[in-house]
């Protein structure tokens, strides 16, 4: 383990653009693996926005992996869910669980249904089916890949949602990026902790 392991840090690069380019104008910002990129490419429809947040962790792959692939348990680090069950699907692709979110957000629960759950590659996703929100079709997009210095991890988190009706693009993003942001300061948080007790095993 280096003696001085990199610091988490944070970046939003907002990817306001159509027809798929999204990944392009990514990696243009930050430079990213050509097989994590593909999976951020969004095809984005005038009435949507769509960004990603970038986050580099100073914790192994597989301590942050552990962590983010439990579908059925998002509150280990999303402070904003107060309670999840799975509500059918045992933990696989096609999986729904029922999120109820904290107070004071503008939603009370939300369906949501695991499209992809890839544990070689990494990389989850989910899609938000039915509740009550304003988040519609939305779309998440979570991949992680070892930082450049081989000794941390690098979270990017995209995600597609239509813009609410009486709001903007910019307020739209401004509003999912602060959640996904936190989300995943406290991943950052829980993940480094982990790393420094020696733990590689998922959050019960």
């Amino acid at each position: 383990m280096p003696v001085h392991p990199p610091r988490s840090s944070l970046l939003i690069h907002r990817i306001n653009t159509t027809s798929g380019a999204g990944h392009k104008e990514l990696k243009k910002r930050l430079p990213l693996p050509e097989a994590v990129a593909r999976h951020h490419t969004h095809d984005i429809k005038s009435d949507q926005s769509c960004s990603a947040v970038i986050q580099e962790i100073a914790a192994p792959v597989s301590t942050v992996w552990s962590v983010v692939r439990r579908f059925d348990n998002p509150q280990a680090y999303k402070h904003f869910v107060k309670s999840c069950s799975v509500i059918v699907g045992d933990g696989d692709v096609g999986t729904l669980r029922q999120v109820q979110v904290i107070s004071g957000l503008p939603a009370n629960n939300s369906t949501e249904r695991l499209e992809i759950l890839d544990d070689e590659s990494h990389v989850i996703s989910f899609s938000v089916v039915g509740g009550e929100h304003r988040l519609s079709n939305y779309r998440s997009v979570t991949t992680l890949h070892p930082s450049p210095a081989g000794n941390g991890t690098v979270v990017v988190e995209s995600y597609v949602v239509d813009v609410p009706p009486g709001n903007t693009e910019e307020d739209t993003c401004t509003f999912v990026d602060t959640i996904v942001r936190c989300n995943l300061q406290s991943l950052a948080q829980i993940a480094e902790n982990q790393a420094k007790r020696g733990v590689n095993k998922s959050i019960k």
